[in-house]
């Protein structure tokens, strides 16, 4: 009887803007060892045949909400871990590499290509590797070359991430059972666009994905993935990037040359997934809109704050704007703000009784961009402890809520906003540090516009200063061809 199978898993999974002044620590991040790490995956639980007579080990897995770059020494303290426990395992078949594929380190230029440059060395060239990514990753040439096995989310907003990851693993096992090396192929497209714009709900993006179960069901190939890049970091690394794996070396070229060029084609049909405008233009249009019922509760996305791409979520741009208006003020308008991250101006109230006079200074302590710290002189509306922003408070300031969390979070669930007493279907207008509206939010709206705000993640990317960048790149360039070079491995 053969010996089973010996697959590792592990990963450090974040999101991270260089251009976001927030730094993630080791504070910021979930981790999970031994049984827990285990237990994560669903095909493991109960295991499934394609993942029988396998012994799966646990390495450590850690997983933060996106911010800004990791500190050094906490990458350093998670990937030797990593490497110790690899060292530890003994022979490997292979391993499961559960990343994000955006993970910024400071002092790094392509950290995924640094941790599994590292793997490599412990476990050596004959174990297979297989990455299971987020679509807004980046798959640098180093990536690439190191694994033998890359797949991605192929849904915006991300429904399928668990999916997406027994993918990996099961295109893993039956790579090892089949005793043959894929082949591969990687074509880079000189693509860097945010993920407002490439919402696999709208086209072109919707229909360049459906594209994928075709290319999949054809001979010889095992998998075919699209990211379209991280567009918040100024790294080389970062464009779009089709990668195709297969049996047959050809069909997989063939077929990443094809990918690639629907998604250059597509190019100029990108549009943001919403209407877009200046917060004051957003706020007019919202306001005048609301005395339709029909178009309560009107979203407003904060954007370029939004800590699920990695800002700050404390820049408070929009809060002042929206402060700035009379029936917001005086009450005419029923509002809320989601959310302000500021663990000292929650200290400061959250002990006192609900319905005291309070007045705090919030946010601008992280991202200090104007106008800084803005001064709440309100009512306590309520407390409560969520499990994503542990201890958090709502200061009512005329018609206005405005919550603020003791950890960085996105009110993109409604039990959050019930927390804190606010049913979204009962207000005018919510004003939300987020991109495109998650699935709850986008079912429970109005209607919606996209603020281009200032902060670390700016959806107007011309507004962001690249350096490092590979150019020419679209839209920050234009009027030049692209050269669809295939990669094979």
């Amino acid at each position: 009887m053969p010996r089973p199978l010996r697959v590792a898993i592990g990963g450090i999974h974040i999101e991270s803007s260089t251009f976001s002044p927030h730094l993630s620590t080791a504070d910021d991040f979930e981790v999970t060892r031994e049984e827990a790490l285990l237990s994560r995956y669903g095909w493991l639980s109960p295991t499934q045949p394609w993942a029988a007579d396998v012994e799966w080990i646990p390495l450590v897995h850690a997983r933060a909400l996106p911010g800004g770059a990791v500190d050094a020494a906490t990458y350093e303290q998670w990937a030797t871990e990593i490497m110790e426990k690899l060292a530890a395992a003994g022979p490997l078949d292979g391993m499961l590499l559960d990343i994000h594929g955006a993970m910024s380190v400071v002092g790094r230029s392509d950290a995924e290509g640094d941790l599994v440059t590292a793997i490599r060395s412990v476990i050596g060239p004959e174990p297979y590797i297989s990455a299971a990514m987020d679509l807004h990753g980046n798959v640098s040439s180093v990536l690439f070359d190191a694994c033998d096995l890359l797949t991605c989310y192929r849904t915006a907003p991300h429904v399928d991430v668990w999916e997406t990851r027994e993918r990996a693993a099961r295109n893993l096992i039956e790579a090892l059972r089949r005793e043959r090396r894929p082949h591969k192929a990687l074509v880079h497209v000189p693509i860097l666009l945010p993920g407002e714009m490439t919402s696999t709900r709208d086209e072109p993006a919707r229909g360049l994905y459906a594209r994928i179960p075709e290319i999949e069901a054809r001979e010889g190939v095992i998998d075919a993935a699209i990211w379209v890049g991280f567009a918040w970091a100024d790294q080389s690394r970062c464009q779009g990037a089709v990668v195709v794996t297969g049996t047959d070396a050809t069909v997989a070229a063939e077929a990443a040359r094809e990918l690639g060029g629907h998604f250059w084609a597509a190019r100029d049909e990108f549009t943001f997934v919403a209407p877009t405008g200046a917060m004051d233009e957003c706020l007019d249009t919202a306001l005048a809109a609301v005395a339709d019922r029909a178009k309560r509760p009107f979203f407003i996305s904060d954007s370029g704050d939004n800590p699920g791409a990695g800002g700050a979520d404390d820049v408070t741009f929009a809060l002042a704007r929206m402060l700035a208006r009379p029936e917001i003020r005086d009450g005419s308008r029923r509002a809320v703000f989601a959310s302000l991250v500021d663990p000292q101006a929650v200290a400061e109230v959250a002990d006192q009784p609900v319905g005291s006079p309070v007045r705090v200074a919030v946010g601008g302590r992280i991202d200090s961009r104007p106008p800084g710290p803005v001064e709440l002189d309100g009512i306590l509306e309520a407390v409560a402890d969520d499990p994503d922003g542990g201890r958090c408070v709502s200061v009512r300031v005329g018609g206005l809520s405005v919550f603020v969390t003791s950890r960085r979070m996105q009110y993109r669930l409604l039990d959050s906003y019930a927390r804190l007493g606010v049913r979204v279907n009962e207000v005018d207008l919510v004003v939300v540090k987020i991109g495109y509206l998650e699935p709850e939010l986008f079912s429970a709206a109005g209607d919606w516009l996209l603020a281009l705000t200032p902060g670390g993640v700016d959806q107007d990317l011309a507004r962001l200063p690249y350096q490092n960048v590979e150019r020419p790149m679209f839209p920050l360039d234009r009027g030049f061809g692209a050269d669809l070079t295939v990669v094979r491995g």
